[in-house]
């Protein structure tokens, strides 16, 4: 049978989603926990990888096992197993085809950021930070540079291997909340380190050093040189991937309250 779980994980410690020979990633120890639980080979297929450093909320993965368990017995057998920074959210028996990448509708990231003169101590990790004053006005107005269809290039890490850089951002949201700043992003898809390079050119504009209307130049130069270094991982979340109501998975896990 088919399952779909839904995990959330706190990526400081990890080399990214993607297994890697070295098994320091967050798929290498959700294998392993899934594994031991169903004492047979287990392999997962996830719904957006996430880089080294790189946070999720409602990462979704499917897998094909021949163990039948109650739904929440996934849960609570494969955490059993997690290391503490890892830890299943949610487990369902979708449909034989369903496909957690392949079915995606959309995914979101949010990104939180300190501003502050006085660097983060107990969110390090957790938290970007910027010691300049930012203008949300400025910041929204170069956002809306970016909405739409567009070839993302200028964005795109040289080592992303997506087929196209041409993706649908659809939203861009900028809020803040006393020291804390929350940007969420939504696309169609992402380019590897896509939403990184945007927030280096937001928090360029942000601070004054480039004005709203250059991310626009930015984007139809479709030459990563011409934007803002990509920015640090620490704060980004992969929030999660977005579905077609009927397949009944959950948006949301307590993991998304967290947040500022």
């Amino acid at each position: 049978m088919r399952i779909a779980l839904g995990v959330a994980y706190r990526g400081t410690a990890y080399r990214g989603w993607q297994s890697q020979p070295d098994g320091r990633t967050v798929q290498d120890h959700l294998e392993l926990a899934l594994s031991q639980f169903a004492d047979e080979p287990i392999r997962t297929l996830c719904a957006g990888r996430t880089d080294a450093g790189v946070h999720g909320l409602n990462q979704v993965v499917h897998f094909d096992t021949t163990r039948d368990r109650e739904p929440f017995s996934w849960v609570r057998g494969v955490n059993r197993y997690l290391p503490a920074d890892i830890a299943v959210q949610w487990s369902a028996q979708p449909p034989a085809d369903f496909h957690a990448r392949n079915h995606a509708r959309g995914r979101r990231y949010a990104y939180v950021l300190l501003e502050s003169a006085v660097r983060p101590a107990l969110e390090s990790g957790a938290v970007g930070w910027i010691f300049k004053p930012l203008s949300l006005e400025a910041m929204r107005d170069g956002a809306a540079q970016l909405l739409g269809e567009h070839d993302f290039s200028a964005f795109r890490a040289a080592e992303c291997q997506a087929a196209s850089p041409i993706k649908t951002l659809r939203t861009i949201d900028i809020g803040r909340r006393g020291a804390y700043w929350r940007f969420e992003f939504e696309a169609n898809a992402f380019l590897h380190h896509m939403v990184r390079n945007l927030m280096g050119g937001l928090l360029a504009v942000g601070q004054g050093s480039r004005s709203p209307d250059w991310l626009g130049q930015v984007l139809a130069g479709r030459d990563r040189s011409l934007a803002a270094p990509t920015f640090a991982p620490d704060g980004l979340y992969f929030i999660g991937p977005r579905y077609d109501a009927e397949l009944g998975l959950p948006e949301r896990t307590a993991a998304m309250d967290w947040l500022p």
